[in-house]
């Protein structure tokens, strides 16, 4: 499980989350983004807890996205599925969203709520995972953001589920941070 804290003077926010599911008991500012974080949640079949205040609609929803994106990073196995996709219809808006959580943080789509476009880029970012998110179709903007977190939460339930083995032709790739025994050759 993955628990973590973030404070600025902006935002206060507490999360835990879990890859193995569980509770989803999510308290925030904002009434919609409670709203995505609970859809996300169970779409992605996450066990979540959040607490989050904060001074802006904007620095909340960001700072949320962010903490949620590390600590699904956290939480990845190693021998993960790598990639996920689905397509959520939703009454107007029918949205795809396709995922690969193998350490390389791209984020591609449009959204009718640049916030909520934000959200998606945030949290890809901060997972280090390649997002993209197609609208094929929708008028109402609830319905569009709603479908794109519901099928970004599917395609991640895929990619994080545990596999066999490493998902990739490089296999593991080993990053050492700190002191290094070896010198550069100048």
């Amino acid at each position: 499980m993955a628990r973590l804290k973030r404070e600025t003077k902006e935002t206060q926010i507490r999360l835990e989350l879990s890859l193995d599911g569980g509770e989803i008991d999510v308290e925030t500012d904002e009434d919609f983004l409670s709203h995505m974080l609970v859809t996300f949640a169970r779409y992605a079949g996450l066990g979540l807890h959040i607490r989050a205040t904060g001074d802006l609609r904007h620095h909340l929803v960001e700072d949320v996205a962010i903490c949620l994106g590390l600590a699904l990073k956290e939480e990845i196995p190693t021998e993960a599925e790598r990639f996920g996709s689905a397509t959520i219809p939703m009454d107007d808006a029918l949205v795809r969203a396709s995922i690969d959580v193998g350490g390389r943080a791209w984020y591609e789509g449009a959204l009718p709520s640049p916030l909520y476009e934000h959200f998606l880029q945030a949290m890809a970012t901060n997972m280090a995972a390649t997002l993209h998110v197609v609208v094929d179709r929708g008028r109402d903007k609830h319905h569009v953001v709603e479908a794109a977190v519901k099928a970004t939460g599917m395609a991640i339930r895929q990619a994080v589920r545990r596999g066999d083995t490493i998902f990739s032709t490089k296999g593991a790739v080993a990053v050492e941070w700190g002191e290094i025994d070896e010198e550069f050759d100048d």
